[in-house]
């Protein structure tokens, strides 16, 4: 038993805290943590995988499940594998390192399949994720931190530590962010370091891979490449991060959405016009929908920039957001890319009373994503697909991408 003396509000039931206990792993949890069931009781154990029998260190009971982490692996899996960063494990930024990228894909579409009976109640075929076309250094965009510099002391610049809220572990190379990034980060990382003393607070950096440079400053426009179509935004805004999957995924999201009837398309989160642009050839007008003026002008920039003559962009209010669409429902699609808290419920009140026939749901949280799609159903809407995207191998991230019809 361990010497070290428990939290103050540790709860000793069923274990005690630092008991070291033997599991058998049953499966994954979507956060990505080995999933044991002894005497019917949850045990969490991060970097573990299906089959192995380990031995784990419980540091927090929960009402329903405790928490532990990996001491020994007794009996390993055949799916594990050797992590390519020697910080996993420790590194907060990546969960399945240790297993093949076969089985990345294998775990990520059943959890999503498990969500849709859990949280809505429904049964639906989920299709298998469809993989990265580059399993390591695929991020274009990278965010160290770093905390208040000390006097004379080492400043860790990198990402928060596993299980940790605030403890940074230094990382001086990343295997999943591109080349151009990593070729770039020590000289960033020297530069935070050589200017110390300027610091007041902690801060983050930001590395942005564009037209083969690296962009550091978020006020900075930078440039992406999707298919044939170049998009122009800021450093700082937001952008899918993957570039290799995207000519699929937006070609996915302009099957879906296209179809006989469907002659109008509204891209409601539209943000510099990544979706509205990509689908634009397939219909007869598209509208994109932002509450950031900044994001719908970089969109009409965008439009110009491909010579795309059938989009409109509007900067709208949260409370009126289809307030001047004029669009026949019944031949609108609409494209549904939400941050990942999912939509709010005064966005889903306005869809509703606006009524597509169509809408393509895309979300980086699958969990929200069944919330919402729960109100869907409530809606007069039905499922017809399910796609998960994989845009973030080695973690246990995910794009998910649903197909619903209004019945």
């Amino acid at each position: 038993m361990s010497t070290v003396s428990p939290p103050k509000k540790f709860k000793a039931d069923p274990y005690q805290f630092h008991e070291i206990i033997e599991l058998e792993i049953l499966s994954l949890s979507n956060l990505g943590a080995g999933i044991a069931k002894p005497n019917d009781w949850v045990v969490f154990v991060p970097f573990t995988l299906p089959g192995e029998k380990v031995t784990a260190r419980v540091w927090r009971n929960e009402g329903n499940c405790s928490h532990a982490d990996l001491v020994e692996i007794i009996e390993r899996s055949p799916d594990r594998i050797e992590p390519k960063c020697h910080l996993f494990g420790n590194c907060g930024g990546c969960q399945y390192q240790h297993l093949s990228y076969p089985k990345q894909l294998e775990w990520k579409t059943r959890q999503v399949a498990e969500l849709l009976p859990r949280m809505i109640g429904v049964e639906a075929p989920v299709e298998p994720v469809i993989p990265s076309p580059m399993e390591w250094a695929y991020r274009s965009k990278i965010t160290p931190h770093f905390q208040k510099p000390q006097h004379g002391k080492p400043n860790p610049i990198g990402f928060l530590q596993h299980n940790r809220r605030s403890l940074i572990l230094d990382v001086s190379q990343c295997p999943i962010a591109m080349d151009e990034i990593n070729a770039d980060l020590p000289r960033a990382r020297q530069e935070v370091r050589d200017n110390a003393s300027s610091y007041k607070r902690g801060s983050t950096l930001l590395l942005r891979a564009t037209a083969g440079r690296v962009e550091t400053n978020h006020r900075n426009p930078v440039s992406e490449q999707v298919g044939d179509l170049k998009f122009n935004f800021l450093a700082g805004d937001f952008f899918q991060n993957n570039p290799f999957i995207l000519p699929a995924f937006t070609a996915y999201a302009a099957e879906q959405a296209a179809g006989e009837g469907q002659r109008f398309l509204l891209d409601a989160y539209c943000g510099s016009g990544l979706f509205a642009l990509s689908l634009a050839k397939h219909f007869e007008k598209v509208i994109g929908i932002e509450l950031s003026e900044t994001s719908a002008d970089w969109a009409r920039r965008n439009a110009l920039t491909n010579g795309i003559e059938n989009t409109e962009f509007i900067a709208a209010s949260a409370e009126q957001l289809f307030a001047d669409i004029k669009l026949r429902a019944k031949e609108t699609s609409v494209i549904v890319d939400p941050p990942r808290k999912g939509c709010s419920e005064d966005f889903l009140t306005q869809l509703f009373h606006y009524g597509p026939s169509k809408v393509v749901y895309i979300s980086c949280n699958p969990s929200t994503q069944m919330r919402d799609l729960k109100s869907f159903l409530e809606h007069g809407y039905q499922i017809d697909k399910i796609q998960p995207f994989d845009l973030f191998p080695q973690t246990r991230h995910l794009e998910c991408v649903v197909t619903l019809s209004r019945v």
